[in-house]
C-alpha cells in the first residue's frame, strides 16, 4: 500500500514534472526581451519576458534540445537533460550578421558603446572586423552619455576625424567632407542633400559611421579621406519609450522623445517614431538655434523571407548663419572676444529638409537575397546674412584698418531635390573549401536644384554718384567713389568695428545697393555597376570588388545650350583578411576613389579651369581584435592615401571665383581605436590618430611638403564611464573624458604668404549620472578648465572657436 502510495506520488515527477528556466543575455550581459525560446521538434515554447526571463514546462524526464531566437541575434540551440531536478539555463547570444537584412530594416539591439555589424564596408551585414578598411563609429549610447545633440559634438570620438568649421563641414584623414554637396555624407548608406551651413541633428540617429579612405567602389563619387553615413533608428520588436529633457548653459533647452515596439500581436508590423525639439542659445554673441525633428519609421516583416521598411525624417531649423570671429588686423587670436560675430540682429537662416527612404529585401532562395532602397530628399534655404567680405576696411589711401571688417549682405533663396535607387542581388555559394558572398548591384542617384534660386548681395564702396557701388577700393581712382569727411571711402554696407561699443544693430536692408545673382537650376547625376566577391577560404577572407561609375553634368540645364559634361571611372577595390586566432584577424586593403569636379568648375572661365577629377589611392594594412568575451574590440591601422587634383580658392584679389588644382598630396598615419566594456557596467572608449596630409607637389613651391588646412598631425580623446551595480551607490555612475588636437594651419594663401596657425589644445569632460527604477538624472560639464581654443578656421577673418566651459543637466524617463 505504501509502495503504491509513494510511486502515485512520484509519477507525476517522473512524468511531466521538471521546468527549464533562465535568463537571456546579450555579449554585455544585458537582458534580451523577446527571444523565442522552443524545444526542438515539438510544440513547446515561450518567451523571454521584459527581463530576459523565461520558463520552459512541465518536460518528462531526457534529452531535449533547446533553441533560441531573436531577430538580430545569432540562433543558438543547447542539448539539456531532465532528470527530477529543476534545469536552469541561462544564454549569451550574439548579434547576427544575418544576410537578409543587408539593409538594415530592424534595430539594433546592442544597448553599450560597441557595435558588432556595419553594412557600409560590403553593402552586407558583415562583422566589422571581417571588413578590410576601417571603420569608425558613435552609438547612441554613447551619445546619450555626451549629452550629444550633433555630429559635430561627437567626432571626437573617432580616429582621424575633427572639425573642420562651425559647419557641416568634418575632416576625416586630412580631407574634407562637407554638405551641401553629391559625395561622401549618407544617410542609411544613400545620399541625401543636406546642409553645409548646420551641423546635422543626431537625436534620431542609431549611430555614426565612418568608412575611412575612399569608398568609391561602393558608392562611386566619394571623398579620398572618408565617407559618413547617419544611421536612422529603426523599429525594435520590443515595446521601449522614452523621454527626455535637457536645460543648461547658453538657454539650451532640448526634448526628445523616442516610441517603438510591434503595432500587432505576432510582431510583423513594427513602429518607431523619434521626435525631437531645440531652442538654444549660443556662446557666440547673437547665435541662436531652434530645430524641430519628426521622424516615422515602419517595418513590415511577413514571413522570414521578406522585409520591407519606411522612413521619414522632417527637420525645420531657424537660426543665424555664423561665419566665425574676426580678430584684429595683427592677426592676434586673443584680441578680440571669441563671443564676437558679425551678424545683424536681423539675420536669419531658415532651414526645411525632409529624407523619405523605402527599403526592401525579399529571400528569392536560401542562399540569394534581392534588395532595392530608394531615397528622396529636399532641401530648401532661406537666408539673410551680414558677414565679412574676408578682408578688413580700407582708408583713402588704401591700407586696411585693423579695428574694422568691410562686410556684405546676402539675401538669398535656394531649394534642391535629390533622388536615389540602390538595387542589388546577395548571393552565398560554396565550392568545397571556398565560401563566396556575391554582390552584384546598380547604383543611381540625381541631384538637382530647382528654379527660383536667386541672391541679392551688396558689398563694397559706393560711387561717387552714390547710386551704386564699386566691388573693391582703388586709391588710385579715389574721385570715382563717395569718400567722407576724412577722406575715407563710403561703403556700401557698414564695417564692422571690432572694438565698437555696440556693432549688433538693426540695418535697413533697402539702404544698400545690391547686385543680382540668379542660381540657374542645374542637374546632375550619377550612376554605376559594381560586382564584389568576399570569399572565405578556412581563416583567409579574399574582398575583391569592381565598379564602373558614370557622372554626368548638365551645364546651362533647360535651355537651348543644355551641355553634358561626362566623367567616367573604373575603381578596382582589394582587400585581405587573415583570422591569426579566434581573437585577432590582420588585413591588407587597396582602394581606388574619384571625386569629380562640378560643370561649373571645370567650364568656368574665371575660375580658371578646365580642372581633372580628383582621384585617390589607399593602401591600409591593420588588426582587428576582440577581448573579454567579445565585449571590447581592440583595433589599430596604418595607411598610405595619395590624392591627385584637389580643388582650392586661389586667393586671387579681385576674382574670387579664381580656383587653383594641386598636384599631388599625401596623407600618411596610424590610427588607434579602443571601444567596449572593460567590465559589465565600467565602459570604455579611446583613439588616436597620427596623420601626416601634406602638400607634395604643387605650382607654388612655398606650398610643398606644407600640412594641408585643417590637418592636424595629432589627434586623440578617452572617455570612460563607471556604473555602481551594488550596494547604496546603486545606480549612480560618472564619467571622465579628454580629447587634444594638434596645431592646424588655415586656408591655401596666395603665393608668399604664410596660412594662420590655429593653437593646439585638450579639452576634459565630466559626466555623472544616476538611475533609480526608470528615471535617470544626467549632469554633463564639458570644458572643465574653461579652456580658449579654436576647433578650426580659414584665416583670421572667420576663426571658429569653441565653447567655453558649460554644464547640461537631462532628465530621462523610461518606460
Amino acid at each position: 500500500m505504501k509502495l503504491t502510495l509513494l510511486v502515485a506520488l512520484l509519477l507525476p515527477t517522473l512524468l511531466f514534472g521538471q521546468k527549464i528556466t533562465g535568463k537571456a543575455t546579450d555579449a554585455t550581459n544585458q537582458p534580451i526581451p523577446g527571444v523565442t525560446v522552443a524545444v526542438v521538434k515539438s510544440n513547446i515554447g515561450t518567451m523571454t519576458n521584459e527581463n530576459g526571463f523565461y520558463e520552459l514546462g512541465e518536460l518528462t524526464a531526457g534529452t531535449y534540445k533547446v533553441a533560441f531566437s531573436a531577430i538580430g541575434y545569432e540562433r543558438q540551440e543547447e542539448t539539456v537533460i531532465i532528470s527530477q531536478q529543476p534545469v536552469i539555463l541561462n544564454i549569451k547570444l550574439m548579434e547576427s550578421a544575418e544576410q537578409l537584412q543587408t539593409i538594415e530594416v530592424v534595430g539594433r539591439k546592442e544597448t553599450d558603446y560597441k557595435n558588432s555589424a556595419s553594412f557600409i564596408g560590403t553593402k552586407s551585414a558583415t562583422l566589422l572586423k571581417d571588413v578590410p578598411q576601417s571603420i569608425s563609429y558613435v552609438t547612441k549610447e554613447l551619445m546619450l552619455d555626451q549629452a550629444a545633440f550633433r555630429v559635430n559634438d561627437i567626432v571626437k570620438n573617432m580616429s582621424g576625424v575633427n572639425q573642420y568649421s562651425f559647419y557641416n563641414d568634418i575632416t576625416i584623414r586630412g580631407h574634407r567632407v562637407k554638405g551641401q554637396g553629391n559625395s561622401s555624407m549618407l544617410i542609411n548608406g544613400q545620399r541625401a542633400f543636406t546642409s553645409f551651413w548646420k551641423q546635422q541633428l543626431i537625436p534620431h540617429i542609431e549611430r555614426v559611421e565612418v568608412i575611412k579612405g575612399p569608398a568609391s567602389a561602393m558608392f562611386g563619387n566619394a571623398s579620398a579621406g572618408g565617407t559618413i553615413n547617419r544611421v536612422t533608428k529603426k523599429p525594435l520588436d520590443e515595446q521601449y519609450q522614452s523621454i527626455s529633457t535637457t536645460f543648461g548653459s547658453f538657454e539650451t533647452f532640448r526634448t526628445v522623445a523616442d516610441f517603438t515596439g510591434p503595432l500587432n500581436g505576432d510582431k510583423t508590423v513594427l513602429y518607431r517614431l523619434n521626435v525631437g525639439y531645440e531652442n538654444s542659445g549660443s556662446f557666440r554673441d547673437l547665435q541662436f538655434d531652434k530645430n524641430i525633428i519628426v521622424a516615422p519609421s515602419i517595418s513590415f516583416i511577413p514571413n522570414e523571407k521578406t522585409r520591407i521598411n519606411a522612413d521619414l525624417v522632417i527637420q525645420k531649423s531657424d537660426t543665424r548663419l555664423d561665419r566665425g570671429q574676426s580678430v584684429l588686423g595683427d592677426g592676434d587670436l586673443f584680441s578680440t572676444p571669441i563671443s564676437t560675430s558679425l551678424n545683424s540682429v536681423n539675420d536669419f537662416l531658415k532651414e526645411d529638409t525632409y529624407n523619405f527612404t523605402l527599403n526592401f529585401a525579399q529571400k528569392l532562395a536560401p542562399n540569394l537575397t534581392f534588395n532595392t532602397s530608394y531615397m528622396r530628399s529636399n532641401y530648401g534655404e532661406d537666408l539673410l546674412e551680414h558677414r565679412s567680405a574676408n578682408t578688413y576696411a580700407k582708408d583713402g589711401m588704401g591700407e586696411i584698418i585693423p579695428s574694422e571688417v568691410e562686410m556684405q549682405v546676402f539675401i538669398r533663396k535656394r531649394n534642391w531635390n535629390a533622388d536615389n535607387v540602390s538595387t542589388y542581388l546577395n548571393y552565398d555559394v560554396s565550392t568545397g573549401k571556398i565560401k563566396h558572398k556575391f554582390l552584384l548591384g546598380y547604383d543611381y542617384a540625381q541631384q538637382e536644384q530647382l528654379p527660383g534660386g536667386s541672391q541679392l548681395r551688396a558689398r563694397g564702396y559706393r560711387n561717387a554718384e552714390n547710386d551704386g557701388a564699386v566691388n573693391s577700393y582703388n586709391p588710385a581712382k579715389s574721385a570715382n567713389y563717395l569718400l567722407d569727411a576724412k577722406g575715407n571711402p563710403v561703403p556700401n554696407v557698414p564695417h564692422f568695428g571690432l572694438g565698437a561699443a555696440n556693432s549688433y544693430v538693426l540695418r535697413d536692408m533697402s539702404k544698400y545697393f545690391y547686385s543680382v545673382n540668379d542660381y540657374d537650376p542645374s542637374f546632375l547625376r550619377t550612376q554605376g555597376f559594381y560586382l564584389q566577391d568576399q570569399i572565405q577560404i578556412e581563416k583567409f577572407q579574399v574582398l575583391i570588388g569592381l565598379r564602373q561609375d558614370y557622372f554626368t553634368d548638365l551645364e546651362s540645364y533647360n535651355t537651348e545650350s543644355e551641355m553634358e559634361v561626362t566623367q567616367n571611372a573604373f575603381l578596382p577595390r582589394l582587400g585581405l583578411v587573415y583570422s591569426a586566432t579566434k581573437n585577432i584577424n590582420a588585413y591588407a586593403t587597396y582602394v581606388t576613389g574619384y571625386q569629380p569636379q562640378s560643370a561649373s568648375a571645370i567650364n568656368n572661365p574665371l575660375a580658371g579651369g578646365p580642372f581633372n577629377p580628383l582621384e585617390s589611392e589607399l593602401l591600409e594594412a591593420g588588426v582587428k581584435t576582440e577581448w573579454l568575451d567579445q565585449r571590447l574590440t581592440i583595433s589599430a591601422a596604418v595607411y598610405n592615401l595619395t590624392v591627385n587634383g584637389q580643388l582650392y580658392n586661389a586667393g586671387e584679389a579681385g576674382n574670387p571665383e579664381k580656383l587653383i588644382q594641386i598636384g599631388e598630396e599625401v596623407a600618411k598615419g596610424f590610427e588607434f581605436d579602443v571601444i567596449g566594456q572593460l567590465a559589465t557596467n565600467w565602459s570604455f572608449i579611446a583613439n588616436y590618430a597620427f596623420n601626416d596630409a601634406k602638400i607634395t607637389v604643387s605650382d607654388d613651391e612655398s606650398e610643398a611638403n606644407r600640412q594641408k588646412p585643417n590637418a592636424p598631425k595629432h589627434q586623440g580623446n578617452f572617455w570612460t564611464k563607471y556604473t555602481v551595480n551594488k550596494g547604496n551607490l546603486s545606480g549612480l555612475g560618472l564619467a571622465l573624458g579628454s580629447n587634444f588636437v594638434s596645431e592646424r594651419l588655415g586656408s591655401i594663401v596666395p603665393t608668399g604668404q604664410n596660412p594662420k596657425v590655429f593653437p593646439s589644445y585638450q579639452l576634459w569632460n565630466a559626466g555623472i549620472y544616476y538611475t533609480v527604477k526608470k528615471v535617470r538624472l544626467q549632469l554633463n560639464i564639458n570644458n572643465l578648465t574653461n579652456k580658449t581654443h579654436w576647433v578650426g578656421g580659414y584665416d583670421y577673418l572667420r576663426a571658429f572657436p569653441g565653447a567655453p566651459r558649460s554644464w547640461l543637466g537631462t532628465i530621462s524617463y523610461t518606460l
